[in-house]
């Protein structure tokens, strides 16, 4: 039924969505070119807020949740599991006060309004999959600017989405690169749920009438941990939130 649904309802979302990206294109040009950052970051902060409102036309839900206390200023990298494209409007807006920064793919910063724009000039990671000195590169310039301005950045560590919502194993190279330019970071992972089953079907039909959740756990604080017992943690506090243990 919830499939059935979605056929009669997903148009809604996707027009709402593109339409959205299309209408934000030139106020972040314009705020990013007249106002410099912070009036750009604020144009992108009431994109996502409508992007990630975009599902509740298909009955589903956003549930963002973070009760823990965690610093202004400093810097921090969120770990997040990874499911769909879903999973992104919902961290920049939430972790906005945070200034949270993605490590993103290169090729998504040319052809898509608004998001390809914020890629190029928000300050995040821009890498090369088939060029690991551009990635560490650009990895280290992010962790730089994280230590200068006590920027956040979100990372997926599985390295691609999981289509049925399993947590995969997650890697340790990004982490460790940040974590090396900037030592003084708290890792925070978030544990997401259900965004996976909006796209089970693909783009059309969108699943509906889904309770999609991001929880926000207890931070971890490096203290000079071997890296691989860092990240593994993380995992393994993310995959029981999720009951996946």
């Amino acid at each position: 039924m919830r499939k059935f649904f979605g056929y009669i309802l997903s148009p809604l979302v996707i027009i709402t969505f593109f339409l959205a990206l299309l209408i934000f294109q030139p106020i972040q040009w314009f705020c990013y070119k007249v106002f410099g950052y912070a009036a750009h970051k604020r144009s992108v902060d009431i994109l996502n807020l409508c992007l990630l409102r975009t599902v509740y036309l298909a009955g589903n839900t956003v549930v963002f949740t973070n009760k823990q206390n965690l610093p202004i200023g400093r810097p921090i990298i969120f770990l997040a599991n990874h499911q769909s494209m879903f999973d992104i409007p919902p961290l920049i807006y939430y972790l906005r006060k945070y200034h949270a920064k993605f490590i993103s793919k290169i090729e998504l910063t040319k052809g898509i309004p608004s998001i390809s724009f914020n890629l190029k000039y928000g300050g995040g990671a821009n890498i090369d999959r088939k060029d690991s000195r551009q990635s560490i590169s650009e990895i280290i310039k992010l962790a730089t600017k994280m230590k200068e301005a006590n920027w956040s950045a979100v990372i997926f560590p599985e390295g691609t989405r999981s289509k049925d919502g399993k947590v995969k194993s997650f890697q340790v190279g990004g982490i460790a690169t940040m974590l090396k330019k900037c030592p003084n970071a708290l890792l925070v992972p978030i544990a997401i749920n259900n965004t996976w089953k909006i796209t089970q079907y693909g783009y059309y039909p969108l699943y509906s009438f889904t309770r999609m959740t991001w929880d926000v756990l207890e931070p971890i604080e490096p203290n000079g941990q071997p890296m691989e017992d860092l990240v593994k943690e993380a995992e393994d506090r993310i995959k029981a939130y999720l009951h996946q243990i």
